[in-house]
Parts: structure tokens; sequence; C-alpha cells
């Protein structure tokens, strides 16, 4: 009998696997969930930490036991990281063999010719200090954030091997690699021993990219795939069925990812059609972008971000329909072309 609780400051639910899948990551013996939960924004030293905790703990009850970072992320750089770690040694630690933890590094981290780029000396130096922040002695999966046209590519993935060989991670993939950058880098790190696990793209319903020869390589590879930015910035969403609102984020100025003329009338008369298709379906429109971006074989989970706990459970909703007719495809490619 258990007369002291080891973990009082969390305790996930009990039920947090009964309802989510976990697919098999390409040919490997590692599975993620369908979801994961991306922390590239929302989880900053300029955000609410408690609202940062509740939407850690919220995601691992629902089933959500991955979580995905970057040395950048923030802001300010390094501070999503931070604050995962400080969730982490506040309770969530005691579950570190069910979490699946990744980061990256490849965009700029700090000043001078070795804080960017894909060299020996800025992976393995970003993923030490990426360690730190985080407070975890390994990451499950380490990333080359982008591919770096001024780094020899044997030079990047020999890196990611002596990350794993070392100890830093148990596996490594890449992230917005094309599809030749992506057979190279899996013949690599073939040859070195350390096969490529996953490859980390952009894939929604209005970019389409993968689908032009990288799926293939991945198939072809057994390499898994898993996306980021599936609502496409939130354009995927029921937020601008009726256009711009001035709080939402292609109306903020200093967005580099979404401003005012990705939302042009052609896009919202778009959207609206996706929409009702959604509603026919008995889901919200980003839940119908989830489901879509699943419904692909290649792809193993999608990113999700969120800005509250009500996100998550929205997205894991999603999870209750995610079977598309041939006639409900093509009417979606029809709505979109």
């Amino acid at each position: 009998m258990i007369t002291h609780e080891p973990n009082p400051r969390y305790v996930a639910a009990p039920d947090r696997y009964q309802s989510m899948s976990y697919p098999r990551c390409g040919k490997s013996g590692l599975r993620l969930p369908q979801l994961s939960l991306g922390l590239w924004q929302n989880f900053g030293a300029v955000d609410s930490l408690a609202n940062a905790r509740n939407m850690l703990h919220r995601a691992f009850d629902l089933g959500i036991n991955h979580f995905d970072l970057a040395n950048n992320y923030g802001p300010n750089f390094g501070s999503a990281e931070s604050t995962f770690g400080q969730v982490m040694a506040e309770g969530l630690s005691y579950y570190r063999d069910e979490l699946i933890i990744s980061s990256k590094a490849g965009y700029d981290m700090w000043p001078g010719p070795y804080g960017i780029g894909g060299s020996r000396k800025y992976l393995v130096a970003s993923c030490d200090q990426s360690l730190k922040r985080c407070g975890v002695d390994y990451f499950d999966i380490f990333y080359s954030h982008c591919f770096d046209p001024e780094t020899p590519l044997d030079e990047t993935m020999q890196a990611l091997d002596y990350i794993v060989r070392s100890g830093r991670a148990l596996y490594v993939g890449i992230s917005s690699y094309d599809p030749a950058q992506t057979r190279q880098a899996a013949a690599i790190l073939k040859e070195l021993g350390t096969p490529l696990l996953i490859h980390q793209p952009r894939y929604n319903l209005f970019d389409r990219w993968i689908e032009d020869g990288l799926t293939d390589v991945l198939d072809d590879e057994g390499v898994g795939a898993i996306v980021f930015s599936p609502l496409a910035q939130g354009r995927l969403t029921n937020k601008y069925l009726n256009g711009i609102p001035k709080d939402s984020r292609a109306a903020r100025g200093e967005q580099i990812y979404l401003s005012e003329s990705d939302i042009d009338a052609t896009s919202i008369t778009k959207i609206n059609a996706l929409n009702a298709m959604a509603e026919d379906r008995g889901q919200s429109l980003a839940q119908m972008a989830l489901a879509w971006v699943l419904n692909n074989k290649t792809v193993t989970s999608a990113i999700i971000g969120a800005s509250r706990v009500e996100q998550i459970e929205d997205s894991v909703a999603a999870l209750n329909n995610t079977e598309f007719s041939d006639t409900e495809l093509k009417k979606i490619d029809d709505i979109i072309a």
C-alpha cells in the first residue's frame, strides 16, 4: 500500500493513454502521439509561467507525451526551454521516462560565426546549452533545424551522430530539408550507424510541398514525419472567417510568419468553404485541418501550438474523426486548388 505520494506537486491523469494513439515513427521502434505539443510560442519569458505549466500538464493528461522545443524558442531565445525546465523540475520530471523531449539547433542563437548554422561546434555547444536549460540529461530527439548550405552536410550529420554516441540524445532528426538533401542526409547517417529517425517539415492544407517528392523519400528511407504549422499559423481556424480581427496574429506588424497579405479575399473564400465542410463533418475548421494532415500515411504526428488549455483540448477532440471519404478529399482539393 502506498502511504507516501512521491510527486505531490503534479499527479498525472491515470487514464492518460486511453484515448491517444501512438503510431510508429518510420521503421523505428519509437512511437509518437498523433499530436505533439510545440513550445515555439507562448512559453517564453514574456508569457505566463502558470499558463505554460497548465498547458503542459493538461497536454500530458490527454496523452500528449511529446514536447517539441528548439534552442531559440521564446522570446527571448532559450526562454521556452527554461520555462519547460522549470515545469519539469516542479513535478513533470517524475514522468521523464514516459516523455519524448526534442530540441533543435540551426537558426541564429548567439552572436558570431559559431552561433548559427550546421557546424559541429555550433550543434554540440547548442545541444549542451539546451540540455541545461531543459534540466534533462538527454534529449530523446535532437534535430538539425535547417539545412546549412555553407557547411558540408557530412559535418552536420557527423555532429548529430556524435550527439547520439556521446549520450546527449537517443535519436536524431532534420527539419525543412528538401527531398534531395533528405536522401543524402539519410545515406550519410546510415553509413555512420545512427539512422535518421524523423523529418520535421511544414505541412497544412495551404502548404503541401512535402507531397512533391519528400514523402516518397521518407517512405523509401523508413523515416517518420512530424509536421509543424498544421493550422497555417491560425489561418485554418474560425478566426479569419470574416476578415482580420484587430487582435489577431495577422494584424500584428511585428509578425514575420503571417501578415495581412496572407488573408486576402481569395483566402477568406477558401477558409469559409473549408469551414462549411468541417461543420458537415461535425468538426471545427481547426479539427478538420488537423485530421487532414494526419490522414497522410507518412505523417506520424502533428505539432500543435496553444496559448491556452482549451485549445489543446479542442485539438485532441479532432482525433475523434480522422477519416475522410474519397469524395471529401476531392472536395478539399477543389477548394484549395
